[in-house]
């Protein structure tokens, strides 16, 4: 039997330590407190530099360490929450899937993006979509919510909600600095490396098929949180 710990279980422990650390300095005015958390802010970026790099990068934690009481706020503002982002599984007249190549990872997905700040979800889609591959979208309904670091997606923590949209116009032009490639794909004609394909393709190409189905979301970690995945 094999001790080693996966990586993305080390990472959210790291942030989940973290994200505790942090709620706690916003919402404490005692120095004892202000230091025990700043203790545990320290081995967080520990633990989740070992996870990425191996023992012998954790003299370089203080950098997460850093960026984490960066992000520190005082009360409400100060309670750590995942972020908020977006996807949009577009599907054309043809019954194809837009998937574009990324440009900082090389990895193939549907258009994605962070919630902006006065926009609400569903504009930023159209936004996005429309920024990254020229494509303009109407929206359909919501059809899956997934946590990013369990997907893979991300290595912070995130809410992505995925919509499932309607090409309505435009022509494929591609974002220089975000977009290497991009494409209509059928369900048997999906490229990789495509991160998360197998959770969310067949819930995407159902909706594609006429299928209406309830939102779908990660499942319960059983126990929830010492749980796999």
């Amino acid at each position: 039997m094999s001790n080693s710990v996966p990586e993305k279980t080390l990472r959210r422990w790291a942030e989940s330590l973290a994200g505790v650390a942090r709620t706690g300095l916003g919402f404490t005015e005692n120095q004892y407190e202000r230091e025990r958390f700043e203790e545990v802010l320290r081995i967080a970026g520990d633990i989740k530099v070992a996870a990425e790099e191996g023992l012998e990068g954790v003299v370089d934690a203080d950098g997460y360490v850093t960026e984490w009481m960066g992000d520190v706020g005082r009360g409400v503002p100060g309670y750590q929450t995942p972020k908020v982002a977006v996807g949009a599984a577009v599907v054309n007249d043809e019954g194809k899937l837009l998937l574009i190549e990324r440009a900082d990872s090389g990895i193939w997905l549907y258009p994605t993006g962070w919630c902006d700040v006065g926009y609400s979800a569903p504009e930023v889609v159209v936004k996005e979509v429309l920024e990254e591959t020229g494509i303009e979208v109407e929206i359909v309904r919501l059809i899956g919510v997934l946590d990013g670091m369990r997907l893979g997606q991300s290595r912070i923590p995130l809410y992505s909600l995925l919509f499932f949209c309607r090409a309505i116009g435009g022509e494929l032009r591609l974002h220089p600095l975000e977009v290497t490639n991009a494409g209509w794909f059928a369900r048997d004609e999906i490229p990789t490396p495509t991160i998360g394909v197998e959770r969310w393709a067949e819930p995407i190409f159902a909706a594609i098929d006429g299928e209406r189905r309830d939102v779908f979301y990660d499942d319960l970690r059983r126990p929830v949180w010492r749980g796999d995945g």
